[in-house]
Formats: structure tokens, sequence, C-alpha cells
């Protein structure tokens, strides 16, 4: 009784130090959004500003996925810790090299680093999948999911708040808290791969040809379309949300602002005390369809909504929908083997970066060609959108999930 009450605090430690990782990775991404702009009209003057802003935002997913995989590889093959203390420190000094730039292309530099070092969550995920036993992988796939939601309502206040001082002092700050992980984790957090590969094999490096190599069971390549659609959608909201609220809506940087704070308050709530309880009632298939049908209803209403109060409302709908993620997460998880955990979440992570590329860009243009006409356009588009996972989930290679 002993050991068992021992491995447990040693995983709960780990558990602990894993979501700090994640949830600073949350904080470190967001805390520029607020000084990002006033940074960028320091080095590069105000006509260059929002040309910048959207190739920043574009480097840093694109770095993510392209380093994804090679991250997720490279801990199946030498474990999971050493890769994420290198991850840390690594941001942690790209974070001081933020602080510190003179130029324009040293930003950009950082930036680079600043995704490499991100898709560090492929890592993370990894480690979760290693320590839980399969009935606890979505509740643990919450939290993960609470911490992220909860990095992104911390970072914007920080980076506001330490921006109003210096607009160099959000990066000071994450640079700062990154280290500080870095410590606890190289004190604290044990090896969870048991069963690391042989051998190290570059073709896994390629996160272009990452799905051909999802051989696993039959239902793996239908769960990874369905992921596609879902991680598609979900870039409506983070897109649209506060350009659409001031537009459609008339609201002031304070209220939007406050949406965007509850809408990340709610979600890290649904996360961490709604999925995981949720899930294991339904399972993860029924979960899945109960976050995706949620999700969906919430898109609906927000494209007839005509009143500013109205979102705010409809908030719970996505909270609730968030659960589709970890269950889809948890479905995909059970169709590879331990040793080979770490490449499905680094291919994961590198297809969610790929369309937070493109996605951004297809619906700020989609918004913009149909705002005059019909305002609500997007929305229903992305609702009627998650009616193509269906045939996927359903079909008959995915029927074993």
């Amino acid at each position: 009784m002993h050991s068992i009450n021992d491995r447990e605090s040693v995983v709960n430690r780990a558990l602990t130090i894993i979501l700090a990782t994640l949830l600073l990775d949350a904080v470190g991404m967001s805390l520029v959004f607020p000084i990002l702009p006033g940074l960028l009209r320091e080095l590069a003057g105000a006509d260059a500003t929002t040309t910048h802003y959207g190739a920043l935002l574009a480097v840093y997913a694109g770095m993510q996925f392209l380093f994804s995989p090679v991250l997720g590889a490279l801990s199946d093959r030498f474990g999971r810790r050493p890769v994420l203390l290198a991850s840390l420190a690594g941001a942690a000094a790209d974070y001081v090299l933020m602080a510190l730039a003179p130029n324009l292309a040293w930003l950009y530099v950082g930036r680079v680093l600043s995704g490499v070092t991100g898709a560090s969550m492929s890592v993370g995920t990894a480690y979760v999948t290693d320590v839980s036993p399969e009935p606890e992988r979505a509740k643990r796939y919450g939290q993960m999911g609470a911490a992220m939601g909860l990095g992104f309502v911390v970072g914007p206040l920080i980076g506001g708040a330490l921006g109003e001082w210096s607009l160099r002092a959000p990066f000071v700050a994450a640079a700062l808290m990154n280290a500080l992980n870095l410590v606890m984790a190289w004190r604290a957090l044990p090896e969870s791969n048991q069963n690391r590969t042989a051998r190290l094999d570059p073709r896994k490096f390629n996160a272009f040809s990452a799905l051909h190599r999802l051989s696993g069971r039959p239902p793996l390549l239908p769960l990874v379309g369905v992921f596609a659609v879902v991680a598609l959608v979900s870039q409506v909201p983070g897109s649209l949300w506060i350009l659409y609220g001031q537009q459609r809506y008339g609201w002031s940087a304070f209220v939007a602002g406050m949406s965007l704070a509850c809408y990340g308050a709610l979600h890290a709530i649904s996360q961490a005390f709604v999925t995981g309880p949720l899930v294991a009632r339904l399972g993860d298939k029924r979960g899945l369809l109960a976050g995706m049908a949620a999700d969906g209803l919430g898109f609906a209403l927000m494209g007839v909504a005509t009143a500013g109060w109205m979102p705010f409302a409809i908030l719970p709908l996505f909270a609730v929908g968030g659960l589709a993620l970890p269950a889809l997460q948890a479905l995909l998880a059970r169709q590879v083997d331990e040793r080979h955990q770490g490449e499905l979440q680094g291919t994961i992570a590198s297809l969610t970066s790929l369309i937070g590329i493109a996605g951004p860009l297809v619906v700020t243009a989609a918004f913009a060609a149909t705002q005059k006409t019909w305002p609500g356009c997007v929305w229903f588009v992305a609702a009627v959108f998650y009616l193509l996972a269906l045939p996927l989930l359903f079909s008959r290679r995915a029927r074993g999930a």
C-alpha cells in the first residue's frame, strides 16, 4: 500500500509540472498579443504593423507545425524528460532574446524559437498518456485543456498590465516563469517513457509526411480526419470573437477583453471539472458527439445573435463543446501502442499548427466578404462543417474505435 501511495504521489507531482509547462506555453504565446502591435510600431513603423503582426503569428504556428513531430519522435527515442527540459531552457533563453531585440529581424528570430520550443505540447501530451491509465486519459486531457485555457486568460492580462509599464517587460516575465518551471522539472519530473524505441528514424521528422506514418489500427486515419474538422472549426471563435464583437455589437475594448476572459475561464472550468466525469459516463465517442453538438448549437445561435449581451449567454455552450477534443484525443491514443505515443501526439500537434496557419486567414477573409450581407454567415458555416465529421466517425474503418 505504501509503494502504491508513493507512486501516486510521484505521478501527481509529475502531472502538476506538466500542466504548469502547458500553462506557461499558453501564457507565453498569448501575453504578446496586447503588446505586439506597440512593439511593432516601435521597431517597424505604424504602416507595417498589421502586416508584420499577421506574419509573426503565422511564423509561430508554422514552427510548431514543423517541429512538433520532431520533438515527439525524439521523446519516443530518448525519453520525455530530456526533451521537455531542453524545451523549457530554450523558451527561457528565447524570451530573453525577444526582450532585448534591437530590431525587427531579431523579433522574428525570437518568434521562430518560440514556435520550436512551444511544440513541446506534443511531448507533454505523450507524457500524460504514459502515466495515465486508459479510463483516466480523457479526464487528464481535459485538465491539459484547462491549463491551456487558463493560460490564454492570464497571458493577455499579464501582457497588458506589464505592457503599460514597458513593452519589453512581458517577455522578461515569461523568461522568469519558464526558468522557474525548468528548475521544478529538473528537480521533480521523472521519466515516463519506459518503452523507448531502439533507434531514431529521421523520416519521422518530416511533418508533411506524418499522416502517412499513422498506420496503427484501422480507426486511426478516420479519427485524424475528425480531429482536422474539429481543429478547423475551432479557428472560428479563436480568430473572429473580438473582431465580430466589436463590428457587430460595438463592443468597447474593455467589453471585448472581458468577453475573451469569460470565454477562457468557462472553458478552463469545463475542462477541469466537467470533461472527465461526463466523458467517463458517456464514453469517448458519445462524449465527442455531445461536445460537437453543443459547439454546433453555440455557433448557430451566434449566427442569429443580434444584441451584445447574447454571446455572453451562449458561452456555456462553447464551454461544454470543449469536451469534444479530450474525448477525441482519448480515442486516438487507444489506436497506437505506448512506444509511438510521442509520434502520434507530435503529428496531431503538427496538424493543429498547420490548420492554425491557414485557419485565421480563411475565417477573417470569409467574414470580410459576408459581413455586409450576412454577418453571421461564418458561424452558420462552422456549425454545418461539423457534419463533415460524422461520415468519418461512423465509417467502416472507424467502427472499432
